[in-house]
């Protein structure tokens, strides 16, 4: 179809938003359009500016007879604070607070403007880390995953508690819980992962980390390598956690008589990766 130019941006830029971190041909647009591939260039050029202008993402250009153009999602600072700031006043009501030190988060969770926004934001973190795979633990994980995944149109990995006949042969591990010190299983199907598949872990809460720590473990029974984890929210303790180098968006603190609690910003503000920055490895 033979678009004027304005059109073609707006059609580039809603393609691009719809498959991101795919490397797209320049070919691809330029029989689209009908148009040549010098034009494209152009096209792809206008949008790119805009993109790193708004802080809504970088855009990969590969040269070649092979490259072509991949849109990778992020979040700049500036929206990155107002969401953090939205979700710390849905966060602080108190009676959001659960028996064992739990937050109440199943009606933010079920929200597709707030669990997409997290989703942008956690990719964002992550935007020049290699991910084959999100992995998350059932059940209330499982939004968070898939938001993050659909930012890098990659798979999701959900972790369960029991086997399930209808995924086939599973491995399985012991873990002690770093809250109750209780040990616990988790388990995978085997053709989740493959070996040495970079995963992202994503979950909705983290006490004190077993929980993160024991999908560590798991991975590595794959042969995968685990490119980073992230959190919605976490407990504050005195106590270390089982895991580092984690990203967490909200943190938690309770009050001795946990009747309050008090939501602050987590880490994610000091690894946000900058929009506009130059794409490693590129």
């Amino acid at each position: 179809m033979k678009l004027k130019r304005s059109s073609r941006l707006v059609d580039i830029t809603a393609f691009l938003l719809q498959h991101p971190h795919q490397i797209i041909p320049l070919s691809y647009f330029s029989d689209r359009y009908e148009s040549a591939k010098s034009s494209i260039s152009e096209d792809l050029a206008i949008i790119k500016d805009n993109f790193e202008s708004l802080g809504a993402g970088r855009l990969h250009t590969l040269a070649g007879a092979t490259g072509g153009v991949s849109y990778m999602p992020c979040m700049g600072r500036q929206e990155a604070e107002q969401l953090l700031g939205k979700l710390k006043e849905q966060m602080t009501r108190a009676d959001r607070l659960l028996p064992g030190g739990y937050l109440y988060m199943t009606d933010i969770l079920g929200k597709p403007e707030y669990v997409n926004a997290i989703g942008r934001l956690i990719a964002s973190v992550y935007i020049d880390e290699k991910i084959d795979a999100i992995m998350t633990m059932e059940t209330k994980g499982i939004p968070l995953a898939y938001a993050v995944a659909s930012q890098r149109s990659v798979p999701v990995v959900v972790v369960r508690r029991t086997s399930k006949v209808t995924e086939g042969s599973t491995v399985s591990i012991n873990y002690i819980s770093g809250s109750s010190k209780r040990i616990q299983t988790m388990v995978l199907p085997r053709r989740s992962l493959k070996e040495n598949a970079r995963v992202l872990i994503v979950d909705d809460f983290m006490k004190a980390g077993g929980t993160m720590k024991g999908m560590m473990n798991l991975s590595r029974e794959f042969g995968a390598v685990v490119a980073g984890m992230a959190v919605f929210v976490e407990k504050k303790d005195e106590q270390r956690k089982l895991v580092n180098h984690y990203t967490s968006l909200l943190k938690l603190s309770i009050t001795e008589t946990e009747n309050t609690l008090k939501i602050e910003d987590g880490n994610v503000m000091e690894r946000l990766s900058d929009c506009s920055a130059p794409i490693k490895n590129a």
